[in-house]
């Protein structure tokens, strides 16, 4: 096994070579607070320290709960400094979920931190778990960060943790039910810091500057802001809230961003709502107003420096990538899972290919199975699911091969091309199967839609409903009926005959997090959304008055 540099070895590195730099610079009621890597290293030792202090269980898992802030990074670091496994936690989790995961982790101790709605979560914390405060977001009931670390020995030595140890278990968002644990090693962030973010991959700058806002329990955010600044000796700005967030964006300088479909959307819409699409098609057709106009809303976004910007974690709309390139602002599709430490694909700037995920990074072997399933292997996939080994064992081939339960295809040039999910196949009525994801695609085209979730199992033919935009969502049926038809009508046209739709529903509630119909990361719980709209489906495909029907 090759030695690539750890996370604690990169803070080792940084302390060492650059300690007066800024490493972390968290806003707190609009004021910049900043960490140097020496300082953030004296943090993590202090931290680290305390929590050797408990004498704890070898290799115990402690979770973290909270918004992305400085003090995530220093405990995630803390508790691998202390011997410990990091069960990162999202911060709009229900009290429910929350409790399941805790138990299931088996957790000794909670970190908790910024938060927007602990009076909600906290019925899922026992009253028995020791829970540590954040400095900046202090809670009177639990052990204060600043009192724990005052007078604690800090660890001096710069200690090393065996690559093949867990270092942290990361649990999925739920699409498809309970969330479960991916156990992942050192070793394997090691890897993936080494191919993905400096090597064969991104090839990554000193000193690049990242905005983290996405939560950094996602892996996508650990690998590309955590991994990316400490691999390259970076400099992470966090968001206040979602009113500054625009502002701290700005603030950020940043050169790296990641932004998931939906974000992507809401920048468009804000844009449109500025520069109407007819006026702005019209200033970028004119040379010298074209230059002016794309320099602006990069700037009004905070792109102006960026060199990489990726999506994923979703699928996104063609259409919406053609838009932002018509901009100059060239967003890179990728592609990963939580299982495959978010080491897979990418569309390299110099080489995008709308409509693909891009091409697999070296050395990562892909294999398109018989059943068309996507199959990743390479040295950082999960060694598996905490206490799940039956689950784990149906996750891999024979050979090794991780399922990651997605179709597609390859083109010749090696771009892959995700056709949908392997599971959400759908039978109709007329015993014709229906892959919902690229119809749904096609349906997001159309702007006046957040939201889209094409169903049918059971019924003629399949049926799509949909949230409408908030601006959308406040005009009358009337006004958006012919929009909504002609949409209907131009997407049955490019769909095979047992794939056209019977009925656009529109749907008045918003799908969020909060009634349990989205994930944390912002995905459609296809599940949630039959056991909740399952019994109606038959009679609104049957319903007359039109092919549009609005509940």
């Amino acid at each position: 096994m090759e030695h690539y540099l750890s996370p604690l070895e990169y803070l080792y590195r940084w302390e060492a070579e650059i300690p007066d730099k800024v490493y972390l610079r968290e806003p707190v009621n609009d004021r910049y607070h900043e960490l140097t890597w020496k300082e953030t290293g004296q943090e993590v030792r202090k931290m680290a320290g305390y929590l050797k202090s408990l004498n704890l269980p070898e290799k115990s898992r402690i979770a973290i709960l909270s918004k992305n802030c400085a003090h995530w990074v220093i405990t995630d670091l803390a508790i691998m400094m202390a011997g410990h496994i990091a069960v990162p936690l999202y911060p709009n989790l229900t009290a429910d979920t929350l409790g399941q995961i805790i138990t299931h982790s088996e957790s000794e101790l909670i970190f908790v931190g910024k938060l927007d709605n602990y009076e909600d979560m906290k019925a899922g914390i026992s009253g028995d778990l020791p829970c540590i405060s954040f400095p900046f977001y202090p809670r009177e009931e639990h052990l204060q960060w600043n009192n724990l670390v005052s007078e604690v020995k800090p660890v001096t030595e710069n200690l090393v943790m065996d690559p093949n140890d867990t270092a942290t278990i990361i649990y999925t968002s739920g699409t498809t039910g309970m969330p479960k644990g991916v156990m992942h090693r050192f070793y394997n962030f090691a890897f993936v810091s080494h191919w993905f973010l400096q090597k064969d991959g991104l090839n990554m700058r000193p000193g690049e500057r990242f905005f983290s806002y996405l939560p950094l329990c996602h892996i996508a955010e650990k690998i590309l802001v955590q991994m990316g600044s400490l691999s390259v000796g970076g400099v992470i700005s966090f968001a206040e809230s979602l009113n500054t967030f625009s502002r701290n964006m700005q603030d950020a300088e940043l050169t790296v961003f990641l932004a998931v479909p939906r974000i992507w959307t809401k920048f468009e819409q804000a844009i449109l709502a500025k520069i109407p699409l007819k006026k702005l098609r019209f200033y970028l057709s004119v040379p010298v107003l074209s230059g002016i106009i794309k320099r602006k809303i990069s700037k009004n976004l905070g792109l102006q420096h960026a060199r990489h910007i990726f999506t994923g974690a979703a699928p996104i709309p063609p259409t919406l990538l053609e838009f932002f390139a018509r901009l100059d602002i060239h967003i890179q599709e990728a592609y990963a899972m939580t299982e495959n430490c978010c080491y897979s694909h990418v569309n390299r700037k110099d080489n995008i290919k709308i409509g693909t995920v891009g091409q697999p990074f070296p050395p990562c072997e892909v294999q398109i199975s018989k059943d068309g399933e996507i199959l990743i292997k390479h040295e950082a996939i999960m060694t598996g699911y905490f206490k799940e080994p039956g689950i784990t064992a149906e996750t891999f081939t024979e050979d090794g091969f991780l399922r990651t339960g997605d179709e597609g295809s390859i083109d010749e040039e090696g771009f892959l091309k995700i056709t949908g999910r392997v599971k959400d196949l759908f039978k109709s009525s007329k015993g014709k199967y229906i892959a919902p994801a690229p119809i749904e695609l096609i349906l997001l085209e159309n702007d006046d839609f957040d939201q889209v979730c094409v169903v049918g199992n059971g019924i003629p033919q399949p049926i799509a409903l949909a949230v409408l935009t908030p601006d959308k969502a406040r005009k009358s049926e009337a006004e958006l009926s012919d929009s909504l038809n002609k949409t209907l009508k131009s997407v049955n046209q490019r769909l095979d005959h047992h794939e056209m739709l019977a009925k656009l529903v529109i749907l008045r509630e918003e799908w969020n997090i909060e009634n349990g119909l989205l994930t944390p990361t912002l995905k459609v719980k296809r599940k949630m959304i039959d056991q909740k709209y399952s019994s109606h489906y038959e009679s609104w495909s049957e319903k007359e008055g039109g092919k549009v029907t609005w509940v």
